[in-house]
């Protein structure tokens, strides 16, 4: 039985990350062609390095991105699996032939809006790729493996990769160039992370409060959402007793905690809220929106 549901689902999912990867390879093409490429600005990463090479010598961009991504191809094999390879194999595959197939305009020359138009191009093109389940750039697939042999951060191996780049940048190319390829960079994380995460971003809630029950009928009846109920005791005490009490945990979406905070002062404006920021949940009630 399970057999046959996966044979019925596994097309629909293939299918749908298709269509995220083959978007993703159209808006970093046209990213790269239409703002980047013309006006000799980079971004980080494999794609950054391609952008470099193709600007101090002869060599088209789009067989640079094939040749420098292909050490990653087979590192992502080995660190993280066959299909994520394969996905990014193909992803990537695409990105050097519609670089090679498809000619896109100049659109600006402007250096702000290239910098910027060109990084949200980018980054939401490397951004749907990842939705699909591959990568147009693998720079994070050399951080994942150097972050398990060194035992440091990914982001931390990422940033002295980038830095390592712009350097370059501003010796090969200018300092004019490589800043303003820094605010490319920036541009482009912050729209994968937004491609990537939507604007449904997660923030975990934690509450203490001597009203937990009419805290938990809000949350459950005004917001719709799942939460959790711990038995905890105060480890602050000057008597020697420490107080019972239970804690609420539940997740919202960024756009509801404006409204949570308003019902929290109505019930218990002195109630102990601890926030922070989720990546991603699965299962539960968190999906479900009633606001």
């Amino acid at each position: 039985m399970n057999r046959l549901k996966l044979m019925r689902t596994f097309p629909k999912l293939f299918t749908k990350d298709i269509f995220f990867i083959s978007f993703g390879i159209l808006s970093a093409a046209f990213g790269l062609e239409s703002f980047l490429l013309p006006n000799r600005f980079i971004d980080g990463g494999v794609t950054g390095i391609s952008l470099l090479i193709t600007e101090t010598t002869t060599l088209p961009l789009y067989s640079l991105i094939l040749l420098v991504n292909l050490p990653f191809l087979l590192l992502g094999w080995k660190v993280i699996g066959k299909n994520f390879a394969i996905k990014t194999t193909i992803a990537i595959l695409g990105l050097s032939l519609t670089l090679a197939l498809i000619e896109f305009p100049e659109v600006t020359k402007d250096k702000l809006l290239v910098s910027v138009f060109g990084g949200f191009f980018l980054g939401a093109g490397i951004g749907l790729s990842i939705r699909g389940g591959g990568v147009l750039d693998g720079t994070e697939i050399l951080a994942l493996y150097l972050s398990r042999r060194m035992s440091a951060k990914i982001g931390d191996i990422i940033i002295i990769i980038n830095i390592i780049i712009f350097l370059a940048a501003a010796y090969m190319l200018s300092v004019e160039s490589a800043l303003y390829s820094m605010l490319t960079y920036l541009a482009a994380s912050k729209t994968l992370d937004f491609v990537v995460d939507g604007i449904e971003e997660y923030t975990g809630v934690t509450i203490i409060s001597s009203a937990s029950e009419s805290i938990r009928m809000m949350i459950t009846d005004k917001l719709g959402r799942g939460l959790t109920i711990f038995d905890a005791r105060g480890g602050y005490s000057k008597d020697g007793i420490h107080n019972d009490y239970e804690v609420i945990y539940t997740v919202i979406t960024r756009l509801e905690i404006s409204k949570l905070n308003n019902e929290l002062k109505k019930i218990d404006p002195n109630a102990f809220v601890v926030m922070s920021s989720i990546n991603d949940t699965r299962g539960g009630m968190v999906k479900k929106r009633t606001i």
